[in-house]
């Protein structure tokens, strides 16, 4: 598996404290990352593992800290559904990861048509550059083409097939955006290379070390911990049982509330 080579000292990727049941999450995310992307490692065995622990007890695996991450941001630019969905997705990703592209080309598309389309699912977009200095460029960049509302075209301009083995230089970045239809190419080029994007790339990055992601991509849903490229069968049931928990939950505080006001 290829590893971290991010230039961030080492000192700024300490885990944040978000509850002690985080910590094991964090363990079980990284280890599951690790396995998860190995080469060798194949759909059905990965998909078996790639949830933590998904099963009957939609609350199993589950870390509230974790689901609090969601930010729910209608001016979120890096962000595509309602804000309100029931099931957030919050996706850590590097335009050098391959097995991203994987995620990005076979199984997004259908978990939009599937999930977003119908109101069920918010994707959040976090950059989580690991694999050095054109991992941090392009994040940047894919950073200032969602200031012109052009996010998610450049990302599936970025993940296109053989796209990632022609490098994210300056010169590619640029053509990238055009293909995009980023408008002002100009303030594109400025916004990449703002202090702006770098803060913002950033504070994803502290995020996802915080976590315990290892390996790229990772995910959370509504605080499951996801890694790897999963077959679409592991996210289908991860979002169903988290959709169904928090039907689950709000015909509950309806009941309540309704019980309240009877009386």
């Amino acid at each position: 598996m290829p590893k971290s080579t991010s230039s961030r000292p080492p000192s700024s990727r300490k885990p944040l404290i978000y509850g002690a049941g985080v910590v094991i999450a964090a363990a079980l995310l990284g280890f599951v990352s690790y396995r998860a992307t190995a080469p060798d490692h194949s759909a059905s065995s990965s998909s078996s593992s790639s949830v933590a622990d998904a099963t009957a007890d939609p609350d199993a695996g589950v870390y509230p800290e974790l689901a609090k991450l969601a930010r729910r941001d209608a001016g979120d630019k890096l962000a595509q559904g309602r804000v309100d969905a029931p099931v957030v997705l919050i996706e850590y990703a590097d335009f050098k990861c391959g097995y991203c592209g994987k995620f990005a080309r076979d199984t997004e598309p259908a978990l939009v048509k599937k999930y977003v389309d119908n109101g069920t699912l918010r994707i959040e977009w976090r950059n989580f550059p690991i694999f050095g200095a054109e991992s941090e460029a392009a994040a940047r960049a894919a950073w200032a083409a969602g200031q012109q509302g052009r996010f998610w075209q450049f990302h599936r301009a970025a993940y296109a097939e053989g796209v990632e083995e022609q490098g994210f230089g300056k010169d590619r970045l640029k053509a990238l955006a055009q293909q995009a239809g980023v408008a002002d190419l100009d303030r594109f080029a400025r916004d990449a290379d703002s202090s702006a994007a770098s803060a913002a790339v950033g504070k994803d990055q502290e995020q996802g070390y915080g976590i315990g992601a290892t390996s790229t991509p990772s995910f959370l849903i509504n605080g499951r911990p996801i890694a790897g490229a999963q077959p679409m069968e592991t996210f289908t049931l991860a979002i169903e049982e988290a959709a169904e928990k928090a039907r689950n939950t709000e015909d509950a505080k309806g009941g309540k509330d309704a019980g309240g006001s009877a009386k």
